[in-house]
């Protein structure tokens, strides 16, 4: 057995495996295109893509509130078609959507959680109170929900989630629609809850600093297809430290093919729209320069900086995260 980074067992049983998960939806919509991936016992592990990538309907099928067209998936070792019970008791999930009752106070419906879930009202009473303090709710437990800010209710529904003290956290967009301060709060808490409990957590975004400050390894995802899979600081050290990025008025396929056969530009190089973004790896940008003017193409605007996991998921899908 070797133990990875934050002390995780790589010889241990896996917190999740799938294996060619596909979805497809009537009329042909192809949502999961047969994706694989294994995720650790306690790992934060990210799935990375914009609206629409899939991301949503991976977690759905992993929770068993949506049915794969093929492949196999295991949460904990259960099965979720062969033993969705199984793979649910062993798990909790956080939606996008709010799913508490705002007619009910904070604390009723954190108990009326833990007695569906079979939690022993002893059991029960001593684990909602340790979390109601972790998460700061002390002081809204016992009001009505639909008296808390967006921000607080996010809290209660994660907190909700806790009470069953699942194996595997899924958060599918947890930070959607919070304001910066209180995403950035709420991002400490996701935090501390791996570093407290040793728990195993599949976060869904399509927030760069999110992704880069919480996960372990990310799967970059795009049209239901996993394009990328890798720690964050591996996926950005695949541009190198520096790239330079050139808004020219020019073929820019053209140019690009000219920098590669003159070694200024590698595979990695790549084109959207007007902007050409060249990995440095060493060389000057001013070479760069010298070279795309040497082709004849008018340079309006340059940038040197580090790359970004935008610039990843650019370079291999032609499309922004944010999009």
């Amino acid at each position: 057995m070797s133990i990875g980074r934050n002390g995780r067992a790589h010889g241990a049983p896996l917190a999740i495996e799938v294996v060619g998960l596909r979805k497809t939806y009537p009329g042909g919509v192809e949502a999961v295109a047969g994706i694989d991936f294994t995720v650790f016992p306690g790992e934060v592990f990210g799935l990375l893509g914009p609206n629409g990538a899939g991301k949503s309907t991976t977690i759905g099928m992993l929770t068993t509130t949506v049915a794969p067209t093929a492949g196999t998936a295991r949460v904990a070792g259960f099965d979720v078609v062969d033993d969705p019970i199984g793979a649910r008791r062993a798990s909790a999930v956080v939606f996008q959507e709010a799913v508490v009752d705002g007619s009910l106070t904070g604390r009723r419906n954190l108990e009326i959680h833990a007695r569906l879930w079979g939690v022993p009202r002893a059991s029960a009473r001593t684990t909602i109170a340790d979390i109601v303090g972790r998460f700061g709710l002390s002081d809204l437990v016992d009001r009505p929900v639909d008296t808390y800010s967006g921000g607080q209710r996010r809290r209660l529904e994660i907190a909700r989630s806790l009470v069953s003290e699942p194996r595997v956290l899924f958060l599918d967009e947890p930070t959607v629609g919070l304001d910066p301060r209180i995403r950035y709060e709420l991002l400490d808490l996701i935090g501390d809850l791996r570093m407290e409990n040793a728990m195993t957590i599949v976060l869904t975004t399509h927030y760069l600093d999110e992704a880069e400050r919480l996960c372990d390894r990310i799967a970059v995802v795009h049209a239901g297809e996993i394009v990328a899979l890798d720690t964050p600081t591996a996926l950005l050290e695949s541009l190198g430290p520096e790239i330079l990025e050139l808004r020219v008025g020019a073929d820019v396929d053209a140019l690009l093919s000219y920098l590669r056969v003159h070694g200024h530009a590698g595979d990695d190089a790549f084109a959207v729209g007007t902007t050409v973004t060249v990995p440095l790896r060493g060389q000057s940008a001013r070479g760069v320069i010298d070279r795309v003017e040497e082709f004849g193409a008018r340079v309006t605007a340059t940038t040197t900086r580090p790359p970004s996991l935008d610039d990843v998921y650019l370079r291999l899908t032609g499309t922004r995260l944010a999009a």
